[in-house]
């Protein structure tokens, strides 16, 4: 493993295009093989090229031929295009922590391209760590405990309560279609009396990038435990509800509970390992969803980044 890593970094200098949409779209269509390059690199920037939203679907059609729809999604954000989000709508004052999009559930995207639109007045880099260095930053003991997985638990409620409803998390408000998605996704749940939904899933804590053979952390166990919060309100909230009354909560994959200490090493030595992608207004990035995970760090003013994944 590399003792430094940065993501490769694309300018219309660089690209030899001009300082257009048009001339990185020219870059993208004359590149033999994006995968392999987005494969070694792990994370692209395309710098400087001046991409208006307006004009970034066209890029997009490159990057992510094929965009997924956010489904079973637990971030809140919007949905602004064909399968293009707002990265997320959480308070501007907080840190997101690292992670790999849709870890937690049955299948993830390979890769997530982010496009900012507006850049924050301060602040508001999207932090980037190396699955293996993130893995290899933790303590034995931790790395051990987490080997049989994790269990996912969500409470989502019908349409009124904490957290996400059903409907939004699964962009339906049929529930055959929802059991259909959680018995492929080989989830378990039960409906509630007052309309909401429980939902139960384990998945691995590691996997392997099926290219490089890279053995990468890749859960959202810390983000899903109450003692990792960053969020004061969240904290206070999981401070005063029953943890299995939350809107999201986590524990071993046979049900045991993960120690505090276990969840704030993984938020910390996550962001500890993190490099900042600092944006300007314009600007697009590539990322492989397995070898890097990724967050967020807090802000002022009016930043707006936008999220789209694919397979």
């Amino acid at each position: 493993m590399n003792e430094s890593w940065l993501p490769l970094e694309i300018t219309p200098s660089s690209a030899d295009v001009p300082v257009t949409a048009s001339g990185l779209i020219e870059y993208l269509s004359g590149l033999d093989d994006l995968g392999a390059t987005l494969t070694d690199a792990k994370a692209i920037v395309f710098r400087d090229f001046a991409v208006a939203e307006s004009e970034v679907d066209a890029v997009l059609n490159l990057l992510l031929p094929k965009r997924l729809a956010y489904v079973h999604g637990n971030s809140p954000r919007t949905k602004v295009g064909r399968n293009l989000y707002t990265s997320t709508e959480y308070p501007p004052e907080y840190t997101i922590s690292m992670h790999n999009e849709l870890s937690y559930a049955h299948a993830w995207p390979a890769r997530l391209a982010f496009f900012c639109s507006r850049a924050a007045a301060t602040g508001g880099a999207t932090p980037l760590v190396d699955g293996e260095r993130w893995l290899a930053a933790l303590d034995e003991d931790v790395r051990t405990a987490f080997e049989g997985g994790v269990r996912y638990h969500q409470n989502l409620h019908g349409g009124l309560g904490l957290g996400k409803s059903w409907q939004n998390t699964f962009e339906t408000d049929d529930r055959d279609d929802v059991e259909k998605f959680l018995a492929g996704a080989e989830a378990t749940w039960e409906w509630t009396g007052d309309g909401g939904l429980r939902v139960s899933q384990v998945r691995p804590a590691t996997t392997r990038h099926p290219v490089t053979g890279a053995l990468v952390w890749f859960n959202q166990s810390d983000q899903w435990h109450p003692a990792a919060l960053g969020d004061e309100t969240a904290r206070e909230l999981a401070e005063i509800l029953p943890v299995e009354d939350l809107p999201q909560w986590v524990t071993f994959a046979d049900g045991s509970p993960i120690p505090d200490e276990y969840a704030v090493q993984v938020r910390d030595r996550g962001l500890a390992e993190a490099i900042d992608v600092n944006w300007r207004t314009g600007d697009l990035m590539l990322i492989d969803n397995l070898l890097v995970g990724h967050g967020r760090r807090s802000f002022t003013g009016e930043r707006r980044v936008l999220v789209a994944m694919s397979d």
